[in-house]
């Protein structure tokens, strides 16, 4: 009995040591097939962009994106308080702040992405990046997890600041001195003008 239980430890360490690999490429071609659609749409250095490429970029950052999760890390317990309606109102807002500041400087979409390293624990996996554009290295990482089969992006990190676990801090404190209210109040404003 001792012997098949270590057998199928075994089998099991097997296994995901041999998916892991296979993982990390398919990670790998899922970012580098995003990053080579954007780059199509957006086109060479210097080109104007139009109402229409910005949509499309939405919608390629958007199949790319977890935000409920990352919305979720950004409330921290607070999330798990609020009803259903609340949650996907919040989740909405802070989807819509993103977004925006994702589209706002699109030359970052162009940079030259080297992939240092990735590494899969069961559904997680982080992506370590470095993007270099006009010859200025910036290390780029993403948490990732697997959702409904599909990789997605749980949060990002752009020159070392992670963007749900910066939200959380700001929000962390608003909600301390001022109250939930406070906070969705302040984002609904963002959000109108983003």
């Amino acid at each position: 009995m001792k012997l098949v239980s270590i057998l199928l430890i075994l089998l099991v360490s097997l296994a995901s040591a041999q998916a892991s690999p296979a993982m990390e490429r398919e990670i790998r071609n899922i970012l580098e097939e995003r990053d080579n659609q954007i780059k199509d749409l957006l086109g060479p250095e210097g080109s104007e962009y139009t109402d229409e490429q910005r949509e499309q970029l939405r919608d390629i950052v958007n199949e790319m994106m977890d935000y409920r999760q990352m919305a979720r890390f950004a409330l921290d317990e607070k999330f798990d308080e609020l009803s259903r309606e609340e949650q996907d109102e919040f989740v909405d807002l802070f989807s819509r702040i993103i977004r925006d500041q994702s589209l706002q400087r699109l030359d970052i979409y162009r940079a030259e992405v080297i992939y240092d390293n990735i590494s899969v624990d069961s559904d997680e996996a982080m992506v370590n990046t470095t993007a270099v554009l006009n010859d200025t290295r910036i290390p780029v990482h993403y948490r990732m997890r697997l959702r409904d089969g599909e990789w997605v992006i749980a949060d990002m990190s752009i020159d070392n600041a992670w963007t749900a676990e910066s939200y959380r801090r700001s929000f962390q404190n608003i909600i301390r001195r001022r109250g939930y209210d406070a906070l969705i109040d302040n984002l609904r404003r963002r959000a109108d003008r983003a």
